[in-house]
């Protein structure tokens, strides 16, 4: 095979929420994430977390993402090591449960890692990687 796709990265991923406005005030006010405009020909909003790119996308079917209990399908935002005690702490405090929690030492990705809900129960993950430069 002569070409082979190499992607330089990615561009932005698209997490299914049920209403835009909701979940848009919940990964600004709570999950820190930078609105950047409205679509709403497409029923989307462009945020960014650093200089990554979040799509929140109108569902049109409803959000089923993991079985009750599990995990396996979420989103990984990164934390400076040192804001992940009180980024727990604000998330507490502001009636978000933290429903797993691990310090990861073999694998991927490593390192401090708690998961949470957003208001469609997708899984976040909030993550002190610091595999790479943010």
């Amino acid at each position: 095979m002569a070409f082979s796709i190499k992607p330089r990265g990615v561009v932005h991923f698209s997490l299914s929420v049920s209403n835009l406005e909701v979940s848009k005030k919940f990964y600004t006010e709570i999950l820190g994430l930078t609105f950047v405009r409205h679509s709403p020909a497409y029923e989307m909003m462009f945020l960014t977390a650093g200089q990554d790119f979040v799509t929140l996308c109108k569902s049109e079917t409803p959000i089923q993402p993991n079985a009750k209990g599990r995990r396996r399908v979420h989103h990984a935002f990164a934390l400076a090591p040192d804001t992940y005690e009180d980024a727990k702490t604000f998330l507490l405090e502001n009636g978000i449960e933290i429903i797993d929690e691990e310090n990861r030492e073999t694998g991927t990705i490593l390192g401090r890692q708690f998961y949470i809900h957003d208001p469609d129960l997708n899984v976040i993950e909030l993550n002190d990687w610091t595999g790479r430069e943010f």
